[in-house]
């Protein structure tokens, strides 16, 4: 059995929590505990489904976009996982292709073990669940439906009449029908009948099945995706598969249900009474957080006169007087403030910032060094993620650290790279690696920008952790 977890998005939904370069799946969202920071929604989806890899020896199987490999293989391992396989994407296509990528690499790794167990339980990364024994016990009858040759996909008991999710119209295991949002009034009336559940985006079937059913009612999105999956780079070591981004351009862009779901005869639902979330707003997120008696949420102190219904996240202190129905998101480059009621709203905001401001979109504060500037795009107790900017003809010094790692991966540009007694170029979507000790260099010795995500591994990843060897800027 393969777990199957899509890892794509473009960190719309929660800005500014959530950025292009780090979506919320790999942000620290919920509240912490006992003063430790929360796990990711990413580390969550793995930690529940754990229970799979003891009872039937299931791999984990990640789709994600190639900028985030190395923040999902970190991720992974600060909780204890090895990932099997990482398929990379350069260009996110929807949730079609990514499964038909899924399926595709299954079937090609049971025909060359023989295996027999195709099975697939294709989850997003970025839902949060509770109820864990009610989880399983969905998970377990929608193995036992996949494994009769049955399209697997999950409902979940509504909670409230949520204009936000799609519905199913199942009786029992029988699908009906798909559902797109639908209106307030529509959904009022859905949950007074017990056939119609929330279309959660998570499936359960056999690879091969999958891949029949997807040739016969989707066969230009089955050639396609077969033909960018046949031209994909196989790194064994680093267990990835990264798809060509010149065809991977020219696949559909177009969502599971559209393309199979909907048109095939042999899709089943499981119903699940599980607490679920999908984290999909601010609103959405609020839930998760415990309020004071005028239901006003805060991830920190909250110093209130008259205010009620409000959710603020702030790494600082906030007093608000007469405020209602606010939510107030406070990062260090960007503060949020929307009304309740409008969080779906937020992504056309980050639609116009990307015209305006399209960096902040896409990182947080940068911190400007002489050769350019870094910001830290995420920090944790053993590792740290930040892109950096090297201006043309600029150059950091030659240097060494003695409590970390350091990966490299170029978004834009081409460097020149030192490694110890080795020169070389890196260019866009390509990586390398510097052991702790090792005396390095990044180099842009051309005329546009050159921007990569360093990811920072060690016990200690202070900044003073840095012996400088020679430098143009006089800091040797």
């Amino acid at each position: 059995m393969t777990i199957s977890i899509l890892c794509g998005g473009s960190g719309t939904r929660l800005f500014p929590l959530s950025r292009e370069l780090l979506p919320k799946q790999f942000v620290s969202l919920l509240p912490s505990q006992d003063g430790a920071p929360s796990h990711s929604l990413f580390q969550e989806t793995l930690l529940r489904n754990a229970f799979l890899q003891s009872s039937l020896n299931a791999k984990i199987q990640v789709i994600t976009n190639e900028n985030h490999y190395f923040i999902a293989k970190d991720q992974a391992k600060e909780c204890g996982f090895d990932i099997d396989e990482f398929i990379l994407e350069s260009i996110g296509k929807n949730t079609a292709p990514a499964l038909a990528m899924a399926a595709l690499s299954v079937c090609k790794d049971s025909k060359n073990t023989q295996n027999t167990d195709d099975i697939i339980l294709a989850l997003p990364s970025d839902h949060l669940i509770k109820d864990t024994l009610l989880y399983q016990k969905a998970i377990d009858e929608a193995i036992i439906l996949a494994k009769k040759g049955f399209l697997v996909t999950f409902g979940i008991t509504p909670t409230s009449a949520h204009t936000g999710y799609g519905y199913i119209k199942a009786n029992k295991n029988n699908v009906e029908q798909f559902i797109e949002k639908p209106t307030l009034q529509k959904a009022q009336e859905y949950i007074k009948q017990k056939y119609y559940l929330w279309n959660s985006g998570m499936f359960c079937f056999s690879a091969e099945v999958f891949l029949q059913e997807l040739c016969t009612h989707a066969n230009d999105v089955y050639q396609s995706c077969k033909a960018v999956f046949e031209s994909a780079r196989e790194a064994k070591e680093e267990h990835f598969l990264r798809l060509d981004s010149n065809l991977s351009e020219k696949l559909p862009n177009i969502s599971i249900d559209y393309a199979l779901m909907e048109k095939s005869q042999k899709v089943m639902c499981v119903q699940g009474d599980f607490s679920w979330n999908d984290v999909g707003s601010f609103e959405s997120l609020a839930n998760e957080y415990p309020t004071d008696n005028a239901h006003n949420a805060s991830k920190n102190a909250f110093v209130s006169k008259d205010c009620a219904n409000n959710f603020i996240l702030s790494n600082k202190l906030v007093a608000g007087v007469g405020i209602e129905d606010l939510m107030i998101i406070d990062e260090s480059d960007c503060l949020l403030i929307a009304k309740k009621g409008r969080a779906q709203e937020v992504k056309d905001i980050v639609a116009t910032l990307k015209d305006s401001h399209p960096e902040l979109t896409k990182v947080h504060r940068l911190v400007h060094r002489p050769w350019g500037s870094y910001g830290v795009l995420l920090e944790s107790q053993n590792y740290k993620i930040k892109q950096i900017i090297v201006k043309p003809k600029g150059r950091l010094s030659l240097q060494k650290h003695y409590h970390r790692n350091e990966h490299w991966i170029v978004v834009s540009g081409s460097g020149l790279v030192t490694i110890g007694e080795k020169e070389f170029f890196l260019k866009a979507n390509e990586s390398t690696y510097i052991p702790m000790g090792e005396v390095h260099r990044l180099e842009n010795p051309g005329t546009l920008p050159l921007v990569l995500i360093e990811v920072q591994m060690g016990e200690y990843l202070g900044e003073d952790d840095i012996v400088r060897l020679n430098d143009d800027y006089q800091r040797a």
